[in-house]
């Protein structure tokens, strides 16, 4: 389990009814193309030996026995395999007639899980001819030249790699208590499904939010796979369908109404799980034992021993792992704007006021703020006249931001103020003295200072309060003076990373406004980053490129979602960034940017401990007061020893 990832497949064979031999031909076939791909767990579907749909057949002792011979063939197929695999049988325990799932490897029989809940409505009846797990008695046989416990018992199977999986069949996760709540409770990674289930219409949409849904309230990689083409259609039809999840996220999915068998595969991330079951106390509050008891009676069992397998990675990393999908693209964006305008909504009813004041570069994070503010009096209905944007050029404004700037205020109605602070800032320079050649940090953050000095001026005499502009990833980076453009009143970019700032930006351009104003924003797209605080080259244009100096914000973002969201090592999520941005950064240059990240993530942490108060966006944050609570003077010594390891 090579950084916290597990290949796993889910099967689908074409099937004969009643006819065990071929059915467990076709498994073999499919257990073998998944030995092949590296697959480490593959599940079938249930009764797959005998196929489901023998109905009073499985009264017939020849085909019980049947089945147990092609079990006794199938585990002597599978010596010579490290694969795990589940397949599903009927197994006659003492008067008992159990639907079950075999788990099986390398010519063992470890377990035998029995199915709980049995549907015996509308054109299902397998009361007729199973009993439930909940009518055993733990009960050890022997099947299939295998000793084995067959027991109702929550039972947990665990990889060599660590990786712990139980099994629950089809109806066990339309009830109202899934076997797979306990065993994720228990400790659980994996929950697999074997299933028969019907098509019908609008059947499958609610099977998949089913899936979903359990994936995600259990916090699992969850493996269904369910009977296809061969079952019988006497009075139903089933299409196949195998699907495959990762904490409610689709990760892979099986085509419906295939004639011939299938399988699909996907790397489940264990490690992120983990972290996410660790973060979310709601979830380790429900492993207490007195809060479940069921989970003190599961038995784990080990699986083989088997040589680890080389790693690579085949599951798709986005470079933004902060953008939503395409087609979740215009809520996402909506979703966010109306985050931001209600939580200044909010602030001006608390404060009474109908005036904000902001600093309005021509920048990405000045304009998404100053839209923010926007939607926010529009929604309260008041003048726009009462968001004052203030331009402060200084030494080092461009023609194209500060026309950009003046040119969008004015199409959006909004108080225009220009405050060109190059005098005032020459005089404190002076007072001080400090050489105004010298382009320090002293002569940028000067200027930083005087334009918060300003605008938290301007809204004192104006009763209003200050929209901070600064974003995320800045945060992150500490690339904000501090007490400069660091200090708002109230920031309404705080939870937005850079990478999400131009996105929605961009949105707005397409979606929202129209004319000129849409032409400016798609031009402050394409603008380089910068604070300019430094003059502009001899032909006018920004030299100070904000990612030349700290890196590009597509790295940056990426290792701040993965440090946050998941807490993984340096180690693992260069790997990731390797494969994300194969062919357009290469590995040296990722190293170098994820060492700047943690060299400044840790060093900067006491810009992030006095912030001022701005909404959570995303399920990343950086307030202090929620979620990220760390010590300003934290050395970062152990991550970047791993960072230079690399």
């Amino acid at each position: 389990m090579e950084y916290g990832f597990i290949k796993v497949a889910s099967a689908v064979p074409a099937l004969r009814v009643s006819d065990c031999d071929y059915n467990r031909q076709q498994i073999e076939a499919l257990m073998g193309q998944a030995e092949e791909a590296g697959v480490e767990i593959i599940v079938f579907p249930e009764l797959c030996i005998t196929a489901y749909t023998c109905q009073d057949l499985f009264r017939q002792q020849v085909l019980i026995d049947a089945c147990e011979h092609a079990m006794v063939a199938l585990l002597d197929h599978s010596r010579q395999l490290d694969l795990i695999s589940i397949v599903g049988l009927p197994v006659v325990v003492g008067d008992l007639l159990l639907n079950c799932a075999a788990v099986i490897q390398r010519g063992k029989l470890l377990g035998m899980v029995p199915k709980v809940y049995l549907p015996n409505y509308s054109e299902f009846y397998e009361k007729r001819w199973f009993a439930s797990a909940q009518d055993l008695r733990p009960r050890e046989i022997r099947y299939a030249g295998n000793r084995v416990l067959v027991t109702s018992s929550p039972q947990l199977f665990r990889t060599v790699g660590g990786a712990l999986f139980g099994v629950e069949i089809c109806e066990d996760v339309w009830g109202p208590t899934p076997p797979s709540n306990v065993l994720a409770l228990a400790g659980a990674d994996l929950i697999f499904n074997l299933s028969a289930s019907d098509e019908l219409i609008g059947k499958h949409n609610y099977l998949r939010s089913l899936v979903a849904q359990q994936s995600a309230r259990t916090a699992t990689g969850y493996v269904y796979s369910s009977c296809g083409f061969g079952e019988s259609t006497q009075d139903v039809v089933y299409a196949g369908s195998a699907l495959i999840y990762e904490n409610g996220s689709l990760l892979a999915e099986s085509k419906r109404f295939m004639l011939d068998s299938q399988m699909v595969v996907a790397q489940i991330d264990i490690e992120s799980l983990r972290s996410n079951r660790r973060m979310n106390t709601t979830f380790v509050n429900a492993q207490r034992p007195d809060a479940n008891e069921a989970m003190t009676e599961a038995v784990v069992i080990d699986c083989q021993e088997v040589d680890s397998k080389p790693f690579a990675l085949d599951r798709h990393i986005s470079t933004m792992p902060f953008l939503p999908d395409d087609s979740d693209m215009d809520d996402t964006c909506e979703t966010i704007f109306g985050i931001q305008s209600m939580g200044l909504v909010k602030r001006m009813l608390h404060t009474q006021t109908q005036r904000v004041v902001l600093g309005v570069s021509g920048g990405l994070d000045s304009t998404l703020a100053l839209l923010a503010c926007v939607r926010a009096f529009d929604k309260l209905g008041y003048d726009r006249k009462g968001i004052v944007g203030v331009t402060m050029p200084g030494f080092g404004t461009t023609d194209r931001t500060y026309h950009n700037a003046l040119k969008l205020m004015a199409d959006l109605g909004v108080t225009v103020r220009e405050i060109n602070i190059a005098e005032s800032v020459v005089q404190h320079l002076e007072d001080i003295g400090h050489d105004m050649d010298k382009h320090d940090a002293t002569y940028e953050n000067a200027q930083a200072r005087e334009r918060t000095q300003i605008l938290m001026d301007l809204a004192n005499e104006l009763g209003g309060f200050v929209v901070g502009t600064g974003d995320l990833s800045e945060l992150a980076l500490g690339w904000a003076t501090y007490n400069g453009d660091h200090m708002s009143m109230y920031g309404v970019n705080a939870g937005i990373p850079k990478t999400l700032i131009r996105c929605l930006v961009g949105y707005a351009a397409e979606s929202w406004l129209q004319g000129d104003a849409a032409a400016i924003l798609r031009d402050v797209v394409d603008t380089p980053i910068s604070p300019e605080l430094v003059p502009a080259d001899a032909e006018g244009h920004i030299r100070q490129k904000t990612e030349d100096l700290v890196g590009p914000y597509e790295l940056h973002d990426f290792f701040l979602f993965y440090v946050l969201r998941y807490g993984f090592s340096p180690r693992k999520i260069y790997m990731l960034a390797c494969n994300a941005f194969a062919g357009k950064h290469d590995s040296a240059t990722i190293k170098h940017w994820l060492t700047t990240f943690y060299r400044r993530f840790f060093s900067q942490q006491f810009k992030r401990s006095c912030l001022p108060d701005g909404p959570k966006v995303s399920s990343v944050s950086l307030s202090p007061r929620g979620d990220w609570r760390m010590p300003s003077d934290a050395v970062s010594a152990l991550w970047v020893k791993q960072c230079e390891s690399l």
